[in-house]
């Protein structure tokens, strides 16, 4: 029997157990570390194939992190068995952002071309820095990196898969 998966977003992964009654801290993968509070269930797993759905009994987040209670999960040892699960949400629970904003999935893989049309290859990674992410574009042999601000982000067509990039001297290899 085949069960429809829905479309999942990672948002977390369970980094170790927290007490002796089954809580697991959590190291969050999202901005918004608020969104624990109020989430019910979770879906666990290695990927988003694997993971199956689970009741969240009790979240606490403050400035230590985030330790949620899941169901099924009463001692430490069950807790320690899920070090390394991936944390999901389903398409009803996945955050929406403002304009201008994107999430990593959805920006991997567009095509990248300069503002006079020149293709210059695709979103191979995104890497987060303490001034701006940087997203890793490869192609035509090369790589090189793009700070995404304003300045050289020109747009970015999500329906289309394109991203449109205003270079300056030195920023191509």
């Amino acid at each position: 029997m085949n069960r429809k998966v829905p479309q999942l977003y990672a948002v977390g992964s369970i980094v170790k157990a927290y007490g002796i009654r089954g809580e697991v801290v959590v190291q969050h993968l999202t901005d918004s570390t608020d969104r624990f509070r109020t989430l019910r269930k979770i879906w666990l797993g290695a990927d988003t194939v694997t993971a199956s759905e689970t009741r969240i009994e009790r979240a606490s987040v403050d400035a230590r992190g985030v330790r949620l209670k899941l169901k099924g999960v009463n001692t430490r040892t069950d807790a320690e068995a899920l070090k390394g699960t991936l944390l999901f949400v389903d398409e009803q629970h996945k955050l929406h952002l403002p304009a201008g904003r994107y999430f990593v999935h959805d920006v991997i893989g567009l095509d990248v071309r300069d503002d006079r049309g020149r293709a210059l290859g695709s979103v191979a990674d995104v890497l987060h820095t303490a001034a701006n992410d940087l997203y890793v574009v490869r192609g035509n042999g090369t790589e090189f990196m793009i700070p995404a601000v304003r300045e050289f982000i020109a747009s970015i067509d999500l329906e289309r898969r394109t991203m449109t990039v205003h270079l300056i001297d030195g920023l191509l290899p």
